[in-house]
């Protein structure tokens, strides 16, 4: 495998840098990068090209078009769109030139609103996707029919991961498109620095949502890639879960920032609850999350202080 040309797709993305990292560091010499400008991955003839130069031996698509809770209640045509076509298009052009495996990534935003807690694979199809997510959520989801369904009629080996919400060094600290904990950092860290006496957070604060150290990510899907070849998906994360108001105390704390908070409960909360069951990636590849989670935040916050000049 460590000969194999491996290309990722969304390479320089905030996950895909990491994944890279962690294949070098894996002893992997061939990884090569699928991503925007030199290849639109909506497009059929820019994947066509891609697989004529690169020849990759395995494909790991981690492209996608994603943001937070009001990206996705601004942009849903687009998010719905843009993602089933990069997911279908690359699996399909897989097949087709016959490389040896595909790993797609898939959501949490996929699972029904209601889904028990803690999430397992099994319930993935017992409901609708939470409202704000949905589009998104359902067009990653696709990938997992598509790549069940190949695997059934062509023998095509291609696997589908449910990784939860990931955060870490490098992430998307954009406010149009962030996702919640580097949302939640920029406005203490930008308010620290500012001199601003509150922050304005998002809903009630009773959602609870599992957070997924972006190095632990890397590390679960290049087990993944090496040692797991089957239909069924598999959930990756860190198996517990934390609540929005508690987080941000958290966060609050870490970032030294002494002012007050104002929940806009005019504004949605998403999906009520998040966590997985991360058995299946136990058994199957032996993944188990390693990063405590104030540990990670720690070092994403520090990362976002050195990037923007601030001190805590």
């Amino acid at each position: 495998m460590k000969h194999k040309r491996i290309t990722i797709t969304g390479g320089r993305g905030f996950l895909g840098k990491h994944l890279i990292r962690a294949f070098v560091a894996r002893g992997y010499d061939h990884i090569l990068v699928a991503d925007l400008p030199d290849y639109n991955l909506i497009r059929p003839e820019d994947i066509r090209r891609l697989y004529d130069e690169q020849r990759p031996d395995v494909v790991i698509h981690l492209a996608a078009k994603v943001g937070g809770i009001g990206f996705n209640q601004e942009n849903p045509g687009s998010l719905f769109y843009e993602n089933i076509m990069m997911g279908v298009q690359l699996l399909h052009e897989a097949y087709l030139r016959k490389i040896s495996k595909f790993v797609a990534l898939g959501t949490i935003c996929a699972y029904p609103k209601f889904t028990p807690v803690p999430f397992k694979e099994d319930d993935l199809w017992n409901g609708y996707p939470e409202e704000t997510n949905a589009p998104y959520g359902l067009a990653k989801k696709m990938m997992l029919v598509q790549s069940q369904s190949y695997r059934q009629q062509y023998g095509f080996n291609s696997i589908f991961l449910l990784p939860v919400n990931l955060y870490g060094p490098g992430d998307n600290f954009d406010p149009r498109s962030s996702h919640v904990i580097p949302a939640l950092i920029k406005k203490c860290v930008d308010a620290v620095r500012q001199g601003d006496d509150q922050i304005v957070v998002w809903g009630t604060g009773a959602a609870t949502r599992e957070f997924f150290y972006v190095e632990d990510a890397a590390e679960a899907i290049t087990l993944a890639t090496e040692k797991y070849d089957q239909s069924d998906p598999v959930n990756i994360g860190a198996g517990f879960e934390i609540s929005i108001r508690d987080l941000v105390t958290l966060i609050v704390e870490l970032t030294g920032f002494k002012g007050r908070i104002v929940w806009d409960t005019a504004k949605p909360d998403g999906q009520p609850r998040r966590m997985l069951d991360t058995t299946r990636a136990f058994e199957e590849f032996g993944f188990r999350a390693r990063t405590d989670f104030r540990t990670g935040l720690t070092k994403t916050i520090a990362w976002y202080q050195n990037e923007s000049g601030a001190t805590k």
